[in-house]
């Protein structure tokens, strides 16, 4: 697997501009006020630099990480923590995990003690535009030797800095390579004489005859409705190519009226009007929900990135075969493939310049791009990071990892990604309208008028920097 997926990166250079075209324009002096860092690189920990201390930290220092509790857990970085370990004996890495990033840790921000690495992902993450220019450089981790003696750049798949790179300022290391698709049981839709939908039409098909078995077509927990968002937005990428995507990223005043994503909008919400989803979502935990699918089986398909295989662990039918298939197009002639897919490095991790040790921080992720921990990942989280290498060609016996071989040798040329809502910081709003959509208490114009209102206050908000993507 690992070589077919490297040779499938090698052609994500050609990643649709999101990722290489992302920079920031319209510097205002608002994140400037919030203190900007001196010279990265200069700094030190209190350790004498070398090869195998290439950040200075001292040998006895603490390292305080704060790491997101979410469908890939927290006992990796703790693992990492361990090879820290074999090189700096007297030091001690401390891993605390949480769900509200920003919640607990912004707080931390304003006080001037931020903890000194950050994993800043789920729905209540950090918004980029909002910490920048607070944050450390991480250029000198990607130079730095990893802890088997090769330099980590050559270790990692191509253009894996993109997705953390703001205005030029390289401040974030996604950490897992993450696809986004639709996931059902192969086993159950072997057993029952199923298709797995192309186009929203073929589900809307599949729909009625799950209804036919008492089952449903979705589900979805609270804390997750967005992940429909990513459905609609993701599939209408696919059906309008570049047109839809670019206006949808730079913020366009009118980017969710367009036709095409109406018209996968009336597509989900006759899917709502049809009792196609299991009721009760918005009131639903979201790993519960989930078991819905995953253990008991009354919905058939569950939109989700790579992590849901882990995510799910304890809470999957035996046999049940979890299987990602690429997300819907509208058509059959849409302007991408129906195999086009989105994906990207995802999980970004953050060293806070005035944190206490940033220079532990950096030597935790050193730690973490070791191909030791990085193998360590893959076998347990069952998804890839940005460390080449580290996945054996039967998936370590996973069927939800071989198909995301299987669906990145499909999209070919054809991958995408956006970076609008990560960047912004405004999961937290769109998940009260999504959760408001999917209950049916809220129609097409009405989530299109709550939503555009999200991003058009972000748009005319000075104060926040704009991404410009082409």
């Amino acid at each position: 697997m690992s070589q077919q997926l490297h040779g499938r990166l090698d052609r994500r250079t050609l990643l649709r501009g999101s990722l290489a075209g992302a920079a920031l324009v319209s510097l205002s002096g608002a994140l400037a006020a919030c203190g900007a860092p001196g010279s990265d690189s200069e700094k030190s920990g209190g350790g004498t630099k070398s090869d195998t201390n290439p950040f200075g930290m001292a040998k006895d220092s603490t390292v305080d990480a704060v790491i997101f509790d979410g469908g890939y857990g927290f006992d990796y970085v703790e693992f990492a923590g361990g090879v820290v370990g074999k090189e700096f004996a007297d030091s001690k890495v401390k891993v605390s995990a949480t769900s509200k990033i920003a919640t607990e840790l912004q707080p931390r921000f304003v006080g001037g003690t931020p903890p000194d690495l950050i994993d800043n992902s789920g729905a209540d993450l950090i918004g980029y535009s909002t910490i920048a220019s607070q944050l450390e450089t991480l250029d000198d981790v990607f130079e730095a030797d990893n802890y088997e003696g090769t330099k980590i750049a050559d270790t990692l798949y191509p253009k894996v800095e993109q997705p953390g790179t703001f205005g030029g300022k390289f401040v974030a290391i996604n950490y897992v390579m993450t696809l986004y698709a639709v996931w059902h049981s192969a086993s159950l839709f072997e057993e029952n004489g199923w298709t797995a939908p192309k186009t929203w039409d073929e589900a809307l098909d599949l729909g009625a005859k799950a209804k036919a078995k008492k089952k449903y077509l979705f589900v979805w927990g609270k804390e997750a409705a967005t992940y429909y968002r990513t459905l609609v937005i993701d599939s209408a990428a696919k059906e309008g190519g570049d047109e839809v995507r670019l206006a949808l990223e730079n913020l366009d005043k009118k980017a969710w009226s367009h036709p095409t994503i109406q018209s996968i909008l009336e597509k989900l919400a006759e899917m709502v009007k049809q009792g196609m989803f299991v009721p009760g979502g918005a009131g639903t935990q979201f790993t519960a929900a989930q078991a819905k699918w995953s253990n008991d089986q009354q919905a058939l398909l569950y939109p989700s990135g790579g992590w849901i295989e882990n995510e799910m662990k304890k809470s999957t039918k035996d046999g049940f075969e979890m299987t990602g298939i690429p997300e819907f197009t509208l058509t059959e002639n849409s302007k991408m493939p129906y195999e086009a897919i989105r994906a990207a490095a995802g999980e970004g991790y953050i060293v806070p310049s005035k944190a206490k040790n940033p220079a532990g921080g950096k030597e935790l992720l050193r730690a973490m791009l070791s191909k030791e921990a990085a193998t360590n990942f893959a076998k347990t989280k069952l998804a890839p990071t940005i460390v080449k290498d580290t996945v054996p060609a039967d998936g370590f016996g996973s069927a939800a990892l071989k198909s995301q071989t299987s669906m990145l040798d499909g999209a070919g040329e054809n991958v995408f990604n956006f970076q609008f809502y990560d960047y912004y910081g405004t999961n937290a709003d769109e998940l009260v309208v999504w959760n408001s959509f999917l209950s049916g208490d809220l129609d097409v114009k009405g989530l299109t008028q709550k939503v555009q209102a999200i991003f058009d206050k972000v748009a005319d908000d000075s104060s926040v920097e704009k991404l410009k993507v082409t």
